[in-house]
């Protein structure tokens, strides 16, 4: 491994560190004393915890009930999500329950609603930063992903709150509905701010602006199996022709994608759109992997490939004709994927 991978990894391992300490830190100081609920599987955790205290008056470590409960998760993650993905996840989630057990519950304040607001914006900033550098905090991301995949209709963020809505009307019955109701508050803090740090759509739209396109479009099949869509331009200012490259990519691929532009081209200018809807085909990263393996001639059966006929006989032709290997890019030395970090 080069040391550039080298640094990718620590970087991911002390953002992991960063938002994990977050996370406890929001729910051992304002959460848990205010009993006002966590989102995903933190939430889920806390919740058990208390109703094992409150039927058997017996009190479950939160960390524990994190671990335990992210460990099937995990296993799902890692043969049906991506390897790289569920790794980052669970480092956070071991972090996550480390500084639960670290960090002393105290209660800061004894308004309710401070602590909904203050427990919610605090985490929040964990995972914003989190998914930014292309890292998962965990548990409901890796379910929520693994779902959107199986029913392709629905989508990731249907299943947030669906999940959380069970964690809360569960503490409505179970508890007080006010606690219920500032769970609820604690939520939505929560989702505004980590849709201000990181972004609150499942699908972006980038456009590089670039003079080397084949190189970056040959590079972002490689690393992604994007597709991309190629624009003669003219550079207002520098009156050179260029090119703009449009692709859309999941918003757990943006940290990515970004990296890998300004590595082939540190002087192409990127311009990243919200996108609501698309119409067309837009492979998820089951998808991706199984045309990566077809490219890397490790499967070559169609039974084998979660790809439609159709889709199977036009990546076969297209893999058939053109060479994937990337060689040496316009003066910024020898890219290769077989070391990165990848599934």
């Amino acid at each position: 491994m080069t040391k550039d991978i080298y640094l990718e990894h620590g970087k991911k391992v002390a953002i992991s560190c960063f938002s994990a300490f977050l996370c406890a830190l929001s729910m051992n100081l304002f959460l848990i004393p205010a009993q006002v609920y966590a989102s995903g599987i933190n939430g889920a955790a806390q919740l058990a915890a208390d109703l094992i205290y409150s039927g058997l008056h017996f009190r479950v470590s939160i960390s524990l009930l994190i671990l335990l409960l992210n460990l099937p998760i995990a296993f799902l993650g890692w043969y049906k999500v991506g390897k790289t993905f569920t790794f980052y996840s669970f480092v956070t989630v071991i972090l996550t329950s480390l500084f639960l057990g670290v960090i002393p519950v105290s209660e800061l304040s004894n308004d309710l609603l401070l602590n909904a607001i203050f427990g919610g914006i605090i985490s929040a900033v964990g995972v914003g930063v989190a998914l930014k550098f292309g890292i998962s905090t965990g548990g409901l991301d890796i379910i929520a992903i693994y779902l959107t995949r199986k029913w392709r209709k629905s989508s990731t963020g249907r299943y947030f709150m669906t999940l959380n809505g069970i964690i809360i009307l569960i503490a409505g019955f179970v508890y007080q509905w006010q606690y219920a109701l500032y769970t609820l508050i604690s939520r939505y803090v929560n989702s505004y701010v980590v849709d201000n740090i990181h972004t609150k759509y499942q699908k972006l739209t980038i456009i590089a602006v670039t003079e080397y396109a084949d190189t970056m479009v040959d590079a972002i099949q490689t690393r992604f199996d994007r597709g991309a869509t190629v624009t003669p331009s003219y550079g207002g200012y520098s009156k050179k022709k260029l090119f703009s490259i449009m692709i859309v990519v999941s918003h757990y691929e943006l940290y990515e994608m970004e990296k890998l532009i300004k590595h082939i081209d540190p002087q192409a200018f990127i311009n990243i759109l919200e996108t609501t809807k698309i119409v067309g085909v837009f492979h998820s990263e089951e998808e991706q992997r199984a045309v990566q393996a077809m490219k890397e001639r490790k499967i070559q059966e169609k039974k084998k490939l979660p790809l439609s006929d159709q889709e199977y006989e036009k990546f076969k032709s297209l893999i058939d004709n053109h060479n994937y290997q990337i060689g040496y890019g316009p003066g910024y030395g020898h890219y290769s994927f077989s070391n990165e970090i990848k599934d």
